[in-house]
């Protein structure tokens, strides 16, 4: 028999036990694995163009591909033994059936936005199935629908859908390398969900591999674990790989705006205001606040805090005017404020890119990053004039904080809490994503430091019993798993992310994988009871 790629793994293990004896336990792992894996296909060949070890040459440079926090590249952080990187769907379901022969945790990945890395990092053996082979998207226009694979980006669904109409978009989040996996399984939000819901509300069917290796789709699951994986996350359930999605219309001409202001001119009674009508606005329009402070000698060297006010609404600048000159008119819009565009446009607006360049730039899978940190809180009441005040003192003391603040409201608000397990429905008039970032690996401790001394700052000002936040600005400050955490435990942050839909999520968990096979550092953990 030819001496395949398997037999050179298993032989460079060999050699390597006999030099490296202590390590033999966590090799024999990796090779009962490799073993078992092999036995599973028609060509044991096919394994070398499925997994990676880590004496593989690229096996660096695709762990590194998809991390988007750098602080996770510290050579401390553990690393995967393994990386299957599956074709078809056979490949997964062997991969999850010798994880569990041979004790292997199982992380997937699909493009490694997680914010605490919980896709590609673990404190026990693990490998990672990363789905960046699972890319193809099929619309239909007629049907009004998508098929989107799970390791596809947002960016490349946003293009495929460009490329079909300039009438129908996807109502999900702005940031175009976001694998859709995550983001939907998670809620996902973006600059149309007051009109449109959430990713998760528009999706209609899913594709998934359970922990006993079944493929399934909505009409196998069955109701509850399609309820569950739509906002519950679905890396506590299984592995989804393929989505399912209702396009949603959209008009030719959308109008953009954005309005700076320090707070010398006026920012902190401008913000009062937008906290008093932002759910209220119509569910056109989207009008975020953006925090953050400025060292420009603009200022004349003095370091000050900037709100900016920025917004999309869903027709032609000739009927946003009006209402805002009547309802906001302290933020002084004008004409010469907006620009119209296309919905493609405004994806790219938002991504930071030119609004007249290729749409090509969306399938760019590579971005650089920085080091962060983030946290989330959802506010029900505005926030006092002396919160806002102590709240800039806070943002001054950091060179690179960003607080971003979505208005909820609109579509928002006519969804039930419990009709998916994303709950921050009705009540809440905007949601709070926290963010710090740095370069050096040395100012991490500060930086988080202060990220933590915001958050317990802002508690008097958020929502309460509990303290909200969203699921796909994973914390692990909220709580952490190691793989025997009880239901009553890890309420610390399930109900945080769940609330009142956190119980059912158990409860469902407890039906599909009893064993707690899919389990993470904020996984939800079974309920038998």
């Amino acid at each position: 028999m030819a001496f395949t790629y398997i037999n050179l793994v298993l032989l460079s293990i060999s050699i390597f036990i006999s030099i490296f004896p202590e390590t033999s336990i966590s090799v024999d792992i990796e090779r009962g694995f490799l073993q078992c894996f092999s036995s599973g296909l028609e060509h044991s060949n096919s394994t070398a163009e499925v997994i990676l070890t880590q004496n593989s040459s690229s096996y660096t440079s695709l762990l590194q591909s998809s991390i988007r926090n750098l602080r996770f590249l510290n050579s401390s952080v553990p690393k995967p033994k393994l990386i299957v990187t599956p074709r078809h769907l056979g490949h997964i379901q062997r991969a999850i059936t010798c994880s569990r022969k041979h004790g292997l945790q199982v992380r997937v990945r699909s493009g490694g936005h997680d914010y605490e890395g919980l896709s590609y990092v673990s404190d026990v053996p693990f490998l990672i199935i990363d789905l960046i082979n699972f890319r193809s998207i099929s619309i239909d226009i007629n049907d009004e629908s998508a098929w989107v694979e799970a390791g596809a980006t947002l960016g490349e669904l946003y293009y495929a859908i460009a490329k079909k109409s300039n009438v129908y978009g996807f109502p999900a989040g702005s940031c175009p390398t976001v694998g859709v996996g995550g983001h939907l399984s998670g809620g996902g939000f973006g600059t149309i969900f007051r009109k449109y819901g959430l990713a998760a509300d528009n999706v209609i069917d899913a594709e998934m591999v359970d922990v006993n290796g079944n493929i399934l789709n909505r009409t196998l699951m069955g109701e509850d674990l399609f309820w569950a994986i739509r906002g519950g996350g679905g890396s506590s359930l299984g592995i989804i790989t393929a989505w399912k999605v209702k396009l949603v219309p959209i008009p030719p001409t959308l109008t953009i705006f954005n309005v700076p202001k320090t707070l010398e001119q006026g920012a902190s009674s401008l913000f009062q205001k937008w906290q008093t009508i932002a759910d209220k606005l119509p569910s056109e329009l989207f009008l975020h606040s953006v925090m953050g402070v400025d060292n420009s000698s603009y200022n004349s060297g003095r370091k000050t805090v900037v709100v900016s006010f920025t917004g999309l609404y869903l027709g032609k600048a000739e009927k946003l005017l009006p209402w805002m000159q009547n309802n906001f008119p302290e933020l002084g819009l004008h004409l010469n404020n907006c620009t119209e565009m296309s919905w493609i446009q405004s994806v790219l607006y938002f991504t930071d890119y030119p609004i007249n360049g290729p749409l090509e730039i969306l399938l760019h899978r590579n971005q650089t990053f920085r080091s962060f940190k983030a946290k989330s809180d959802y506010v029900t009441d505005p926030i006092p004039v002396a919160g806002l005040e102590g709240l800039w003192n806070m943002l001054l003391e950091e060179n690179s904080p960003i607080l971003i603040l979505t208005p909820y409201g609109g579509r928002m608000s006519e969804i039930s809490g419990s009709e998916t397990p994303f709950p921050h429905r009705n009540g809440s008039i905007y949601g709070i994503q926290y963010l710090v970032y740095w370069d050096s690996n040395e100012e991490t401790p500060k930086h988080i430091d202060w990220m933590r001394r915001l958050y317990a700052y802002m508690a008097p000002y958020v929502s309460k019993c509990p303290r909200a936040a969203y699921l796909n600005y994973r914390d692990l400050d909220l709580g952490v798993n190691r793989g025997n955490t009880s239901y009553e435990e890890a309420k610390s942050w399930g109900l945080k992310y769940f609330k009142f839909n956190f119980e059912r999520l158990a409860r469902v968990k407890a039906e599909v994988d009893p064993s707690n096979f899919f389990w993470h550092e904020q996984s939800i953990p079974p309920l038998f009871n």
